[in-house]
């Protein structure tokens, strides 16, 4: 539907004449801070349906402004939502608050690196910097964050840290926990600023109650994060297997030998094929290594005969260095991606997964059902739980759909691991199916519901870095112990006793 077609809801707040251009009630910014990117998003967008924009828009260009939208606001009786790039897949902007008005606070203007300490390697940068423009500024020193998460483009570092995100280490960095050095965010109550440490046993980490808070307790305004040089030594290779248990036997061994991959990614036969990665009769393990120092030849040659060990055969390994022909900057691409250049089927599923994110609008106007879900789950109970996962999310689409998992006009629920540790996988699923056309919506959220359920009573996590949002407050709050709710609630009533930092998210409004 044309921009100039939407309706929306009025406005409840009006902009304060006194605050110049630091609010704004357009139409445009309203519809596009409305929604984030999840299926469902994007097809009520599709179809015209904003049900909840915000108010307002707030665009502060500093922290004393944060500190101005927040106290206006609450004396406003408002709701404040954090608005990084809007990516969030699991209803974590969007502000289903009933009748509380409701500001979305868009970050974008705070978008630089500050300061970088060479001698530690770390960089202080602005919450409202994307990946590609933080990558900018720190390429002119050198350095790279090397956190890639699929939202990269678009993106902000204060969402990486505000909801846990997953980039682009497979093994040991795999969250933006590992990189973040402190944290300092606004809250309605004062400044929250940790004290910027390598490591520190003094009592419950400050930084990490902000990490993964998803905006309830402050907006996160600026971080130190651990950066490093970039990468000059890469190779990739593609390993076959002909039973994916064997496969996930060797991703096992592999992450728990100390080699610590960047890329360890198993994709099942069907993940392969959908990919374009392989023909539907192979699974597949996607390796890789790098290092900005040394060459990484020995490690990969290590893997690739645990690999062997397990009944994998590798492809042929591609390697780029410091003068080979295949050395490329690959944070200059838009949109970025986690390995180097390679032929075959590692570059068939690069691409994929890269384009993935932007073929979103293009699936639902096909009338393609296409939505993810992610978890993680120990060694010991993983053969056990993609059997049962598999087989109820299948079902539900079997009977949501109408569609049979074999045969002709089939559905897909396929599985990969994206990150993996030495005591268990993250298993990404992926639903392809035909959609029903008005019913879109209320379909997944009948396979959501079915595949929350296998995941919560399989004993998985109901995310692994999609973080929490609305969409999966149910299951997280069967997942999270119940003193520790209630200490999360304490810790918000006395940092926001107004309730107006994205309220419903994590806990009650």
């Amino acid at each position: 539907m044309p921009l100039d077609e939407v309706e929306l809801r009025g406005a409840r707040l009006k902009v304060p004449a006194s605050l110049g251009d630091l609010f704004s009630d357009d139409h445009y910014e309203r519809t596009a801070h409305a929604l984030g990117k999840a299926y469902r998003d994007v097809v009520r967008g599709f179809r015209g349906e904003f049900e909840n924009p915000p108010d307002l828009v707030a665009f502060p260009k500093d922290e004393s402004e944060i500190e101005v939208v927040l106290s206006w606001a609450e004396a406003e009786g408002a709701a404040v939502i954090p608005f990084g790039g809007g990516t969030s897949v699991v209803g974590g902007v969007e502000a289903r608050l009933g009748d509380r008005p409701v500001v979305s606070m868009d970050l974008r203007r705070l978008d630089r690196v500050l300061e970088v300490d060479a001698e530690s390697l770390a960089a202080r940068i602005q919450a409202g910097a994307t990946g590609p423009g933080l990558e900018d500024q720190l390429r002119e020193h050198g350095l790279t964050l090397r956190h890639f998460p699929q939202s990269f483009e678009y993106s902000t570092l204060g969402g990486w840290v505000a909801t846990r995100a997953g980039g682009h280490f497979a093994t040991l960095y795999t969250h933006i926990d590992d990189l973040v050095e402190s944290v300092r965010a606004i809250t309605p109550r004062g400044t929250w600023e940790s004290r910027r440490l390598p490591g520190s046993g003094a009592g419950p980490s400050p930084d990490r109650a902000l990490i993964g808070s998803e905006g309830i307790l402050g907006v996160i305004a600026e971080a130190w994060v651990r950066v490093r040089p970039r990468p000059q030594f890469k190779t990739s290779c593609g390993v076959e297997f002909d039973d994916f248990l064997a496969a996930a036997g060797a991703v096992r061994e592999i992450s728990q030998s100390g080699l610590y991959p960047s890329n360890c990614r198993l994709l099942d036969a069907l993940e392969a094929d959908t990919t374009g990665a392989g023909s539907g009769e192979k699974h597949l393990l996607v390796l890789g290594f790098e290092s900005p120092h040394l060459p990484v030849d020995e490690p990969m040659r290590l893997a690739l005969e645990i690999a062997r060990h397990h009944g994998g055969d590798p492809g042929d390994t591609r390697a780029s260095g410091p003068t080979g022909r295949n050395r490329v900057d690959m944070s200059r691409s838009r949109p970025i991606g986690p390995e180097s250049e390679s032929g075959g089927a590692v570059e068939s599923w690069r691409g994929a997964f890269l384009l993935a994110p932007y073929l979103r609008d293009t699936f639902v106007a096909c009338g393609v059902l296409s939505e993810t879900f992610e978890t993680a789950i120990t060694w010991d109970r993983f053969e056990e739980f993609h059997a049962e996962t598999t087989a109820a999310v299948r079902a539900k689409v079997a009977e949501v759909c109408g569609v049979p998992a074999e045969g002709d006009g089939a559905h897909r629920v396929s599985c990969r691991f994206t990150h993996v540790y030495p005591d268990g996988p993250a298993p990404y699923f992926t639903v392809l199916a035909p959609a029903i056309r008005g019913g879109e919506v209320e379909q997944w959220d009948e396979i959501k519901a079915a595949a929350g359920e296998a995941v919560i009573e399989g004993g998985g996590t109901i995310t692994h870095h999609h973080a929490v949002g609305r969409d999966h407050r149910p299951w997280y709050d069967r997942q999270r112990p119940a003193p520790f709710a209630a200490a999360l609630r304490a810790a918000k009533a006395e940092l926001d006793p107004a309730g107006m930092l994205n309220p419903g998210v994590l806990i009650d409004p």
